[in-house]
């Protein structure tokens, strides 16, 4: 067996040696079953919702039905980035699938944008043409909608450092809000019969979603093009590793997360002295790790030209 086919003959390549990063290149623990019991309930009341939503001819429930229905695929997909992000480095993937869930984040959030666009046509349209809404089954259905999307939301909430979570997590918060519109719409048409009031609140909901959801798009987004963490100045690393005793000049440079919290660096390093390297790395080492928390470090040295 070749060791392209073979899972167990890169292995040595992959692992960590004395003094090297803590962390590995994939996810081992991360909570699928809060992921899976979301989606349970999402899925559970997303059909519920969607035919209640038809029936009433609310849009205010349309649109958290057809928030819920973009929860269950977030969920799904976020699921199943964490299930792939668990395997381990191959051959082939020498950094793991760590990516799998901000690629799964990214893709979510477009999703919810395109949903966006389509509830704000809609609630023009509305305003254009106002149509008559069942103002009870808008307001017992949306109540229900609200207890669901509280539970799931309260289950999001402890899975915490992942930004695939958080981009279902921002899914699930837009439908708990839109649960709320939908109540506060079915009980004003309920008890005074305006119905303007159905795609008016729909359109605040959309509003307060894009926020939320261009957030996450740029964080996937940074992440996938392999952008400097944001808790790290690039310029102040490069600076502070020129000052080390026995480093001349810093350059090419790179600074990433190799996953999430997990930030990486790579560089090349002109030494004063080729013999001090074991000291000069000693010391770049701890000043990496302890003002910059990197500790997965590659560094080449290279002695001055005119050497």
């Amino acid at each position: 067996m070749s060791a392209k086919t073979d899972p167990h003959a890169s292995a040595h390549l992959h692992a960590h040696g004395h003094g090297d990063a803590a962390h590995g290149h994939f996810v081992e623990a991360h909570r699928s079953g809060v992921l899976g019991w979301a989606l349970g309930l999402t899925l559970l009341f997303a059909g519920v919702e969607v035919a209640a939503g038809f029936i009433s001819n609310s849009l205010a429930l349309i649109s958290d039905a057809g928030h819920m229905v973009t929860d269950a695929a977030s969920l799904g997909l976020a699921l199943l980035a964490q299930i792939i992000a668990r395997r381990p480095p191959s051959a082939r993937h020498s950094f793991g699938f760590v990516r799998a869930e901000a690629l799964a984040a990214f893709v979510n959030s477009l999703a919810m944008l395109a949903v966006v666009g389509w509830i704000v046509y809609e609630a023009i349209t509305r305003l254009a043409h106002p149509a008559p809404v069942q103002g009870q089954t808008v307001t017992i259905v949306a109540a229900i909608g609200l207890a669901i999307n509280v539970a799931v939301a309260w289950l999001l909430s402890h899975d915490h450092g992942n930004v695939n979570t958080r981009a279902a997590l921002v899914h699930v918060l837009g439908d708990l809000l839109g649960s709320v519109a939908a109540l506060a719409a079915g009980a004003v048409i309920y008890f005074t019969s305006w119905y303007p009031i159905d795609p008016l609140l729909s359109m605040l909901v959309s509003g307060l979603i894009l926020k939320s959801t261009f957030a996450v798009l740029r964080d996937s987004y940074h992440f996938l093009m392999e952008g400097v963490p944001h808790q790290i100045d690039y310029v102040q690393v490069g600076a502070e590793l020129a000052e080390v005793e026995g480093v001349r000049s810093v350059h090419d440079l790179h600074v990433w997360d190799m996953s999430p919290g997990q930030p990486a660096l790579i560089g090349h390093l002109e030494i004063r002295d080729l013999n001090e390297w074991p000291q000069v790395l000693a010391r770049v080492t701890e000043l990496l790790r302890t003002r910059h928390g990197i500790d997965h470090i590659t560094l080449q040295p290279e002695a001055h030209p005119h050497h």
